[in-house]
């Protein structure tokens, strides 16, 4: 891939940092931060190379200090905030950046000297903190016309109201594969959802939730 593109994809990360990064999204929720979405996660060493040089040989203003990021590790991720917010606003980030402290996930804007508001990471050796877990399905946005959701799966009486899509013929599941998947290609979701549904691992009210979120998506844009 091109030095110059970026990547946003989730699944780029290790194991560990997907499940630190969704559940930073879903306590960010839970705080109301629903504004934000990831700009960049796995980064080459050719593309840290390449951001490295920006403002120095390369034209441009710097945007990195150093030549050995935790993007090349898989262990890191950079956010940003939508619009009408400033794309780096400094008190979304920092209400972010505490939920984060609590997380243990490491904030860039608690470094000194090179202050970067925008990145998080953690160690390989992350683990969910005593009394946090995921508690449903987190839609961890990738571009700035989503918002982040939590899809939690609703029980009564210890019988679950959400069960595994089970669509009643297979031209509905054909169909619901190509919704998805268009929605994939337009960048509104992640391929995730794709390979869930595909798999037999999507429940009704997750595919419900992203229909929202597609159908949303594209009357804001259309």
């Amino acid at each position: 891939m091109s030095v110059d593109v970026t990547i946003r994809d989730l699944d780029e990360l290790t194991t560990v940092a997907r499940t630190a990064c969704r559940l930073l999204f879903q306590e960010c929720y839970k705080a109301g931060v629903r504004n934000i979405f990831i700009t960049e996660t796995y980064r080459s060493q050719e593309r840290q190379n390449y951001l490295y040089a920006q403002g120095r040989t390369r034209p441009g203003a710097i945007v990195t200090w150093t030549l050995n990021s935790n993007h090349k590790s898989r262990l890191a991720w950079d956010i940003a905030v939508s619009p009408p917010n400033a794309l780096y606003d400094a008190l979304i980030l920092s209400k972010v950046g505490a939920i984060a402290r609590k997380l243990n996930i490491t904030w860039g804007g608690d470094w000194q000297g090179s202050v970067d508001r925008a990145h998080f990471e953690i160690q390989s050796t992350w683990k969910l903190p005593a009394g946090y877990k995921l508690e449903g399905t987190v839609i961890v946005p990738s571009n700035s016309k989503l918002q982040v959701q939590l899809i939690v799966d609703d029980t009564k009486g210890g019988i679950p109201m959400s069960q595994t899509w089970n669509p009643g013929s297979p031209s509905m599941q054909t169909a619901a594969e190509a919704f998805i998947a268009q929605a994939v290609k337009d960048g509104i979701i992640q391929d995730s959802h794709l390979k869930d549904l595909q798999n037999k691992q999507m429940t009704t009210d997750r595919l419900l939730g992203l229909y929202i979120t597609i159908v949303q998506r594209r009357s804001t844009t259309g």
